[in-house]
């Protein structure tokens, strides 16, 4: 499990992996950079454009609902993990060239389909993950209720959006070490035997 830090390295690690992996002939027609977002920087887009870019945005962080009662892994007596999140990702083309959204969407789509698992080779180190622990990407319906929700709430107009969750991130428990023991106090009472 890793630790605080991991919720941001895996977006950290989306960008970079798709940054690495845009393929040279492609830059060439639609030069691109894809980057990660705060809603702050999607708000101020029309007075700080995000032109040609691909933005990754987290717009959601919720409790995995198939592990939100679990207290302690079966192979671990000493590691109790508080949070297990899922991370729900907005992925948005900003740019005025049809065929470039378009291209360029289909393509991160594409490269997440045929690798959906990030690992501790695209995973930063200083989340401290586990050496078997992954994160699995896998696409989100969302209705078009909840996507113009999401719009109308960061200010920009609608543009061509893809949405994600990245499953299962595993927070470990930070345990502070309480004061020392210094005193304990006892009580003795009679007992009286019935008659």
């Amino acid at each position: 499990m890793a630790n605080f830090r991991a919720v941001f390295e895996v977006g950290n690690a989306l960008e970079k992996f798709l940054q690495a992996r845009y393929p040279d002939d492609l830059n060439e027609s639609f030069p691109c950079t894809f980057k990660l977002v705060s809603s702050a920087d999607i708000a101020a887009e029309d007075t700080t454009p995000l032109d040609k870019t691909v933005s990754i945005l987290l717009h959601r962080i919720t409790s995995n609902e198939h592990e939100r009662s679990i207290t302690q892994l079966q192979d671990s007596r000493d590691k109790q993990p508080v949070l297990a999140l899922d991370l729900h990702y907005m992925i948005t083309y900003w740019g005025t060239s049809a065929e470039a959204e378009q291209v360029i969407l289909t393509w991160t789509m594409q490269q997440l389909q045929s690798l959906p698992i990030l690992d501790r080779s695209v995973l930063s180190a200083s989340a401290a993950w586990d050496a078997t622990e992954t994160v699995q990407i896998i696409p989100a319906d969302l209705s078009l209720e909840d996507i113009l929700r999401i719009w109308d709430a960061l200010g920009p107009k609608y543009r061509l959006s893809v949405s994600y969750v990245a499953r299962i991130v595993r927070i470990d428990r930070t345990v502070e070490p309480g004061p020392p023991v210094v005193t304990t106090r006892f009580t003795f009472e009679k007992v009286v035997d019935a008659p």
